[in-house]
Formats: C-alpha cells, sequence, structure tokens
C-alpha cells in the first residue's frame, strides 16, 4: 500500500510540473510516516483549488493511510475533495462515513453529516428530504451539546447546514437564529466569497426585520458589521439604513425609506408590513425609555403618542404588547395615562448609544462624589 501510493505521488509530479515540488514532498513525507506534516500540506494543496486530480490524491494516496491521520481533519480533506468533484460529492462522503464511522468519532461524524445536509440542500437536480435532513440536525445539535470541546469547524459546517435548511424551510426568526450562530464560529472574511456574503447578508437583514421577537438590532448593525459591509454599493444598500432606523427605534426614518424606494420592490417586506410596522413601533417605545435617565422613566400616553407616531386610543395596547413580550417592565396607570418604566431589555448598542450611555455614567459618578462629599461634611468628628 505504501509503495501504491509513493507510486502515484511519482507519477502526480511527473506529469504536472507546477505542482511538482509538492507532490515530490508529499512522496517524501508518505515514505517517512510523517502523517501530521503530509496532512497540513493536503490541506493547504486542496484549500488552494490548483489541485486538478484531487479525487486519485484522495483515493491512492489519502485512504492509504486514512487510519494513521487525525480524523477531523481525513473529514476535511475528504470535504474539499467532494467539493471539487460535485458528481461524486455525497458519495464521497457517505463512504467514508459508513465505512468509518466508529473510527472518525463524534466531531468528523457530525462534520461529515453536516456536509451532506449541504449538499443535498444546495442540489438543484433533487428534492431535498426535508423530514431526513431534520432528524440529522436534530441529532447532531444533540451531539454538539454533548461535545465538551471541539474544533470550531465543527460548528460552523453544523451551523451552515443548519442555516441553509432554515432558508429553505422558514420561518424567518429560526434562519436568523441559526444564522448569527453560523456567524459567530465562521471568520467570513477567508471562507465565504464576496457573492456569498452578500447573499447572506441580504437574508439576514430581511430575516431580522420580518421574523417574529427579533428585537436585539445591533446583533447585525454592530456586531456584525463586516458582514452588512457587504451591502455597500449594492442595490440592496438600503438595508442598512432600514436596520439603523431599527436599531435607534427612528420611527419616521423608517417610513421615509420605505416610502422612497422599500415597498415596490421586496414583497417579503410588504407581506409583512403589519409584522414590521409594529416592530419599529415597539422599538421606538424601548428607545425612548432608554434616552431618559432611570430616575425620569414615568412617560404620559401623550408623549409617547408623539414619539411612536401612533393614535393615542392604541397607546395602551402598544403598551400592553411592549410588557407581554418582556422589552419592558413596569405599572401602567390608565386613569392619569401614563406609565412608570423599571426595566428595559437589554441590547447590543450602537456607538452612539454606547457615547450616550458614558455620558449617563459620567454623571452618575459626578453625584456619587457629591454624595459623598456631602456626607463627609455632615459627619461629625469625635474626638
Amino acid at each position: 500500500m505504501t509503495n501504491a501510493a509513493v507510486e502515484c505521488l511519482e507519477k502526480m509530479a511527473e506529469a504536472d510540473a507546477e505542482l511538482s515540488s509538492t507532490y515530490r514532498q508529499l512522496s517524501d513525507l508518505f515514505s517517512r510516516k510523517l502523517w501530521h506534516q503530509l496532512t497540513v500540506v493536503v490541506l493547504d494543496l486542496l484549500a488552494s483549488s490548483s489541485c486538478r486530480n484531487s479525487l486519485e490524491l484522495y483515493e491512492r494516496v489519502v485512504l492509504a493511510c486514512d487510519a494513521k491521520l487525525n480524523q477531523l481533519s481525513l473529514a476535511r480533506i475528504a470535504s474539499y475533495v467532494a467539493s471539487s468533484n460535485v458528481v461524486q460529492a455525497p458519495h464521497i462522503l457517505k463512504t467514508l462515513l459508513d465505512k468509518h464511522q466508529a473510527r472518525l468519532g463524534p466531531a468528523a461524524s457530525l462534520y461529515l453529516e453536516s456536509k451532506l445536509v449541504l449538499i443535498a440542500l444546495t442540489n438543484t437536480n433533487e428534492q431535498p428530504d426535508n423530514e431526513s435532513i431534520h432528524a440529522t440536525l436534530q441529532k447532531g445539535a444533540k451531539v454538539l451539546a454533548e461535545m465538551e470541546s471541539t474544533d470550531l469547524l465543527v460548528y460552523s459546517a453544523y451551523y451552515e447546514a443548519a442555516t441553509a435548511y432554515r432558508k429553505l424551510v422558514g420561518q424567518p426568526e429560526a434562519f436568523y437564529k441559526e444564522a448569527l450562530l453560523y456567524l459567530h464560529y465562521t471568520p467570513i472574511m477567508e471562507v465565504l466569497s464576496e457573492q456569498e456574503r452578500y447573499t447572506l447578508a441580504t437574508d439576514l437583514s430581511l430575516a431580522a426585520l420580518t421574523g417574529d421577537g427579533i428585537f436585539n438590532f445591533g446583533e447585525i448593525t454592530s456586531t456584525n458589521a463586516p458582514l452588512l459591509s457587504s451591502l455597500v454599493g449594492t442595490p440592496n444598500a438600503w438595508l442598512m439604513d432600514i436596520l439603523r432606523c431599527f436599531s435607534q427605534g427612528d420611527v419616521l426614518g423608517f417610513s421615509r425609506l420605505m416610502s422612497q424606494q422599500v415597498e415596490p420592490h421586496h414583497p417579503v417586506l410588504t407581506a409583512r408590513a403589519n409584522v414590521v410596522q409594529e416592530k419599529i413601533t415597539l422599538l421606538s417605545l424601548v428607545q425612548m425609555i432608554f434616552e431618559r435617565p432611570s430616575s425620569d422613566r414615568t412617560l404620559t400616553f401623550e408623549d409617547i403618542c408623539s414619539r411612536t407616531q401612533v393614535n393615542k386610543e392604541q397607546v395602551e395596547l402598544l403598551l400592553m404588547r411592549a410588557l407581554s413580550l418582556g422589552l419592558i417592565k413596569g405599572t401602567m396607570d390608565q386613569v392619569d395615562e401614563t406609565i412608570t418604566v423599571s426595566w428595559i431589555m437589554p441590547r447590543v448598542l450602537e456607538p452612539l448609544q454606547l457615547k450616550e450611555l458614558a455620558g449617563r455614567f459620567g454623571e452618575w459618578a459626578v453625584k456619587v462624589s457629591q454624595a459623598r462629599d456631602y456626607l463627609v461634611e455632615q459627619t461629625p468628628t469625635f474626638a
């Protein structure tokens, strides 16, 4: 087996002048049984997309020493080979998984299963088996929860598959959750192409705007700003402005943008117009409360009406909705038409909001200092 693999590498070196030195290096590493170094070189070669006979390299060289390799690295090699041999991709991954699942271990097995799910979802020639895919993802979620620690690549592969599945079957809030987890574990600027980043940024933005229960827009505008930058200079650049309006609770700005260009071109927003409008109104209320100091959070219905742009008759319903969703906590006085807020939901803040919060900390520090000085002055000195 060793001689056959070395002979194969020598033939590859003779046939490909450009990669000759790489194949001879692999031949030397194989002969010396330096499996880790061989794995690194193979992964680098396949990642560069310059290898024109990746399937032969995999079948005649890698599989000849597969038991000696790190099993997650073996799964990664198989995934690279599958991506460059689209027709045989499912067979390559499934064969490795079926024959060696016990040896592969939970991390490598989950990685391969996730890649198989992704292939099934992106195969335009066949209708994916959604029930089977859902079951595989549920099983994968349990495996992830049970693993104490593993390579981030496994998490990334799983959540990439879960994101693709949720994009296909909905709901937007489910897609949003999986996509955020995928972004958390994935260096997107290194892994995704510009077009893939643009597509994901568009999908994530629309899911955030239309998904039920999504109110923390700082997760996109601040935490995932690099992804959103993929929208700059594109037909969907307006989504960045819309998201900023939601993050800042800017009802008027949102209405202006919607009337200018959004509704005629994006039926998703039009179909969920009621949900989107309720969400920006609720966020306007939250931002209004946030802007006030904690000592002055008794709001009149009139003030709320003016800020959120709703009729006065609807203010009470708006407040009840905010309370029921857990966006705020407080007590409402229907007679005096006021609400006293004791708590608002925690959010990821934008730089401008952080600056405002920093100013409040400064004011608080001054008050604490003044209180301390007062106590010192009023405390009698005992002889």
